[in-house]
Formats: structure tokens, C-alpha cells, sequence
């Protein structure tokens, strides 16, 4: 008689079903990613597949998520952020309660200004801002 030992742990499932998984369960931070790094992220993924030519097109990446031209376009908008800002926002601390601290819509329009030091200063000044909340009222991000 043999005896197999592994480790496993078990993950709970929607409507109340267990999976059993092989492996120890990893640490998961408590708290969720905040959602412009998720877009930051996919913009950077949207990218590859548009210079590999798995994706010929905004308009492909658009049926493919089933979502707006116009949308597809906010979100690679990202990618005109200045590398250190987009490398800040792939790694913001995860939301635990609350709103995120630094919403996906100031984000965006950071975005659409093309001076990297104004991005910059902008970026500062949204981060030093009010914590956990949506609106930055002292921050304008027009480009007068």
C-alpha cells in the first residue's frame, strides 16, 4: 500500500460550491486592483497586439471587447502618459474601502495633454490630493 501526500486548499466558489485546488493557496492582498490600473494594463496588452499584428486595427480591438472605436481609443490614450506615470499607475496600492484613490477618468484626461513635465506637475498634484476621493476640485487639467 502506497500513500500519496500533496498540499491543496480549497477555494470558494459563487452559490456556495467549494473547488479543491492542488498547491498551498497564495497571499492575496485584501482589496481590490483599482480600475485605471487595470486600463493601464490592458492598453499596454492592446499595444502589443496592434505592433505583433494579431490585431490590425482599434476597430478589431473594439468588436473584439465588445465596446466602442471611442472607448478602445480613451483607453490606449494611456499610453501617451509619461513612462514613469504609466509605471505609477501599474503599481497603486490596491483599494481596500471606498472609492479608488486616483479614478480612471482623471487618469484619461491626464492623458490627452502632450507636455510630459505639465503631465507631470498634474500627476503630483492629483496624487497629493484629497485621498479617497473621485473629484479633484483643486486640479484643472485643461490645457490653457
Amino acid at each position: 500500500m502506497s500513500t500519496v501526500v500533496f498540499d491543496f486548499h480549497c477555494k470558494l466558489k459563487g452559490k456556495g460550491r467549494i473547488r479543491m485546488q492542488r498547491g498551498a493557496a497564495s497571499e492575496i492582498p485584501p482589496g481590490n486592483t483599482p480600475r485605471i490600473t487595470k486600463l493601464m494594463a490592458l492598453a499596454l496588452k492592446f499595444e502589443r497586439l496592434l505592433s505583433e499584428g494579431a490585431i490590425v486595427d482599434y476597430a478589431d480591438l473594439a468588436r473584439l471587447g465588445h465596446v466602442s472605436r471611442a472607448r478602445v481609443t480613451q483607453i490606449m490614450g494611456l499610453l501617451n502618459l509619461a513612462p514613469e506615470i504609466q509605471e505609477e499607475i501599474l503599481f497603486l496600492p490596491r483599494t481596500v474601502k471606498g472609492r479608488d484613490a486616483i479614478s480612471a477618468r482623471e487618469a484619461i484626461k491626464l492623458g490627452s495633454i502632450v507636455d510630459w513635465k505639465e503631465q507631470r506637475r498634474l500627476w503630483k498634484d492629483l496624487k497629493d490630493s484629497e485621498i479617497g476621493s473621485n473629484t479633484c476640485s483643486n486640479v484643472s487639467l485643461n490645457q490653457s
